[in-house]
């Protein structure tokens, strides 16, 4: 039997559209599943969205959807996009799953059953983008100490649970198992900064809001984000307090968890007290990964740096990408993602070592063996130095991936490819072409040698790249068999006597110039578009604006969005069809006072001829609010 291998993404937030950085997690995790199935291992890989909590909550109403309407939308959005960088996860959970909210319940009922949790009240700062509790003596100039943002004063009844109870024998763990955290710098920061200052029970339910899972005991309360989100690791694969299945059996404890490092604490200390008190084991190991910033800075909607990633596969590729950020991203220092940065990889180990490479050698075959890959069947200095070096390279790279360190592994990939263009360079294949009746056993070594270096970077590259991979393999026909781990780098020429097959370009360069000014034409039509868009003070001034007041409103028949508005405006009264059905009842309306633009051209819509407009902020989607004037105003009265 296959030994297994239970790993997990953090499941992110459903407030909005994946950005880059986010990204990033999927692309490493799925990275590590593919490379552990490359060593054997039966990989159950995990991922989803966190579907509660008040922020939910409130972009819900703020696009006038409901909460359960909004998630579903968030969470198509960010599957697609996982999808879309090619994810191999077994199980997508969302918490929002009736499975998942049952069994949040049980848990929670479980650990107050046996008085790890507790009612109480709480009073104090609280950061509502982290939607975390603090101290006082834990805010950082008076802000979030995650996030740096702002916090509010809160004050409401709510369960804690005593995660104090099990300090010790968290601390007991971490010193029985050093690698339980990586990298160890996170382990340091989590015991100074957290364990031994002593650490504060947790608030686990809202009673403010309701839009997460009930508590089971109490119905005025909600299960907060914590046990909530966090648990998803294990109600995924069936855990129960009472009857646990035979695939959480299998599988937990999970061996790794990949998290940003922002959320290490939740990871490392929350949940496994949680497990603690459960009684069940701990996870393996769980590593905290740095972030990747844009242009050395954290990105953020506020900032306007995002980048989102659908649109970088558009300007680069998948597989350019992947390999962009799994190359960049070191293993404890945050990475830098820019359009440079991009286009350096590109154009550097990608289009000039890698696709420059795959290209020179099935031409060359192409052109002095007619398409027939050769085998070697002489040796020298020059063949031995390579094969050592490609061995040496490959044996780091292999080991780098074991310990999640694919940065390094990168390079290691691109030294081994650097080893074989500078072979070429060392035989001057295309001066032993000139007559192969004499050299023609040396070109078939020379070219049988490439051969093999590009097949073992393609088993090592199967993680980054996949896609590439698959179409370097039909070129050179490796089958499955050879790009296993266990034929990499062993030099035993399995495509030797087959046909190499036409590749497209793998990887075409950049011209750096061209990319700017294709980039900068898109920002001035997108400023021209802006442009079109602004009007004069002349322009302004052609419109009339006054205030009328509504004295009659009533719904038009056959009409779902539209009601009909009889508006005084001090002179005359006029008929105005306005679409706000859909947000206001008639006499939501009547003896209000609003602004109608007085000179709009008339027009007819289900027999009402509609002599102005009433102004109003928003959409369908967003919700449309009508503008009120203050009732002093009287009607007629001209807005400036």
């Amino acid at each position: 039997m296959k030994p297994k291998f239970y790993l997990t993404t953090a499941i992110p937030y459903t407030s909005s559209k994946p950005h880059i950085g986010n990204v990033y997690e999927i692309v490493l995790t799925d990275a590590i599943a593919r490379f552990r199935r490359m060593q054997g291992y039966d990989v159950f890989f995990l991922t989803g969205t966190d579907e509660h909590g008040i922020k939910v909550y409130q972009n819900a109403k703020k696009a006038n959807l409901s909460p359960q309407e909004y998630v579903d939308k968030v969470s198509a959005e960010i599957k697609a996009m996982w999808d879309l960088f090619g994810a191999t996860y077994d199980k997508f959970i969302r918490t929002t799953d009736e499975h998942h909210k049952k069994t949040v319940q049980k848990i929670f009922t479980k650990l107050y059953k046996q008085g790890d949790i507790y009612k109480s009240a709480y009073e104090g700062p609280y950061c509502v983008p982290c939607e975390s509790f603090w101290t006082e003596s834990q805010l950082t100039d008076g802000k979030c100490p995650d996030c740096g943002r702002e916090v509010t004063r809160a004050s409401e009844e709510a369960y804690f649970f005593r995660l104090s109870k099990y300090a010790k024998d968290l601390e007991d763990y971490y010193e029985s198992n050093p690698g339980f955290i990586t990298p160890q710098s996170r382990k340091n920061e989590m015991l100074n900064n957290f364990i031994k200052p002593g650490l504060q029970d947790l608030c686990v339910s809202r009673s403010s809001f309701n839009w997460g899972v009930p508590v089971e005991f109490d119905k005025n309360h909600v299960v907060y984000i914590w046990i909530d989100a966090l648990s998803n690791y294990i109600t995924a694969i069936g855990y129960d307090t009472e009857n646990p299945s035979e695939l959480f059996k299998k599988l937990w404890p999970a061996d790794l968890h990949v998290i940003g490092k922002d959320i290490l604490r939740f990871h490392t200390i929350h949940w496994p007290i949680i497990l603690l008190a459960l009684g069940e084991e701990l996870p393996k190991k769980v590593l905290g990964h740095p972030w990747l910033l844009m242009n050395n800075d954290k990105m953020s909607k506020s900032k306007g740096n995002l980048i989102y990633g659908d649109e970088l596969i558009s300007l680069f590729g998948l597989d350019a990408v992947r390999y962009f950020l799994l190359s960049e991203m070191g293993y404890q220092n945050d990475g830098n993602i820019s359009y440079d940065a991009i286009i350096t990889r590109v154009n550097t180990d990608l289009a000039n070592v890698f696709g420059n490479l795959v290209s020179r050698t099935s031409a060359m075959i192409n052109q002095y063996f007619k398409g027939v890959i050769p085998k070697a069947t002489l040796t020298d200095e020059l063949a031995e130095k390579l094969i050592s070096d490609i061995k040496d390279e490959a044996a780091k790279a292999k080991n780098a991936m074991d310990l999640y360190y694919f940065s390094e592994a990168s390079s290691h990939i691109i030294q081994l490819l650097r080893h074989c263009n500078k072979y070429i360079d060392d035989t001057t294949p295309w001066i032993l072409g000139k007559n192969l009746e004499e050299n023609g056993d040396k070109l078939k070594t020379v070219l049988a040698n490439l051969t093999e270096g590009i097949r073992a970077a393609s088993v090592l590259f199967t993680p980054f790249m996949p896609e590439t991979v698959n179409m370097v393999a039909k070129c050179f026909a490796f089958d499955s068999n050879s790009l296993e781990l266990p034929a990499l780098a062993d030099f035993s020429y399995p495509s030797a006597g087959k046909t190499v097959n036409k590749i497209p370009l793998l990887f075409k360069r950049v011209d750096k110039a061209e990319f700017e000014k294709a980039q900068a034409e898109i920002k001035k039509t997108q400023i021209n578009d802006e442009v079109k868009n602004e009007i004069t003070i002349d322009d302004f001034a052609k419109i009339d604006l006054v205030v009328g007041k509504v004295i009659n409103c009533e719904r038009v028949p056959k009409s779902q969005k539209l009601l009909k508005l009889i508006v005084d405006i001090g002179d005359e009264t006029r008929a105005v069809a306005s679409g706000i059905a859909k947000f206001y009842a008639p006499e939501d309306l009547i003896n209000k006072k609003v602004i109608l633009v007085k000179n709009l051209k008339p027009a007819n819509l289900f027999g009402i001829e509609s002599r102005g407009m009433i102004l109003a902020s928003g959409d369908d989607k967003t919700g449309i609010k009508v503008v009120f004037v203050d009732d002093s105003v009287a009607p007629g009265t001209g807005i400036r």
